[in-house]
């Protein structure tokens, strides 16, 4: 640590208190999660959305090939 403050023109405190905030990840971003985990369980039947999505079912087969 003594090297990295004289390279870096620092206190040796500093230094320190820095290499802890990197050790502790009191720098670091929180996480933020992308999953879709908080819809679990929460489907629930409703038949006009399954109406509204009924095309999405049918299989263009001129498209196939």
């Amino acid at each position: 640590m003594r090297r990295r403050a004289k390279q870096e023109a620092k206190s040796l405190n500093a230094v320190a208190v820095e290499a802890l905030a990197r050790g502790l990840e009191l720098d670091a971003k929180p996480t933020e999660h992308t999953d879709l985990d908080a819809l679990i369980g929460s489907w629930k039947q409703d038949k006009a959305f399954d109406r509204a999505i009924a095309d999405f079912e049918r299989v263009d087969e001129e498209a196939w090939k």
